[in-house]
């Protein structure tokens, strides 16, 4: 069995994606990174992909007239290349049932919070705001709901008085990228199982 053919959708800056090519680089991680999704054709992680040799599909949503149409030929190209696991990391546009319904049990999120607490966007924000002690980050299967799939794997992270936004963030980032890749080398060991809602993870 070759190694699992991946493919990372991202919007933004992909610290996220950088920690996966710099874990495949590093012989942590045995996937090939087949293709970068992005929505963002300036957004920083394409140049992150050019750098690390990653084959992009990028497009502008609004030259589409659904978000069914343009999913349909992200869905041709991943099939064209074999993909066999989608990992969201930091894709921030609604995913419907037509990537969704192919790819259940094959797609995976990494969400700045400890869901099912502060799903949705400003997720750090939210927990500032209600005043929690403890945050965290969480890798979780999508079901199509918002930020509501199974949970895979989650990290810890506690909240100082003395926060603000940006200095919560540096601590959340950095434990999304602690742990995203590692959740992915299980995933590509045959160590993760999905039953329901219920997500087993073996140690070997």
């Amino acid at each position: 069995m070759g190694a699992l053919r991946i493919a990372v959708f991202a919007s933004g800056q992909g610290s996220n994606f950088q920690a996966i090519i710099d874990a495949v680089q590093n012989g942590k991680l045995d996937v090939t990174i087949e293709l970068l999704v992005c929505d963002k054709p300036a957004a920083p992680v394409v140049e992150r992909a050019r750098k690390a040799s990653v084959d992009t599909f990028l497009f502008a949503p609004k030259e589409y007239p659904s978000r069914e149409a343009y999913e349909a030929e992200i869905i041709a190209e991943l099939e064209r290349r074999g993909v066999e696991l989608i990992v969201l990391a930091g894709y921030m546009r609604i995913i419907t049932s037509v990537l969704v319904e192919p790819f259940y049990g094959r797609m995976i999120n990494i969400h700045p919070a400890l869901l099912p607490a502060f799903p949705g966007v400003n997720a750090i924000q939210q927990a500032l705001a209600y005043g929690v002690k403890l945050t965290g980050v969480t890798v979780h299967y999508v079901d199509g709901g918002m930020d509501s799939g199974p949970i895979i794997a989650q990290r810890v992270v506690e909240v100082a008085d003395e926060d603000t936004e940006d200095s919560l963030a540096v601590r959340i980032h950095a434990a999304e990228q602690a742990l995203l890749p590692g959740v992915i080398q299980r995933i590509a060991q045959g160590r993760v199982t999905l039953d329901g809602r219920h997500v087993r993870v073996s140690s070997s």
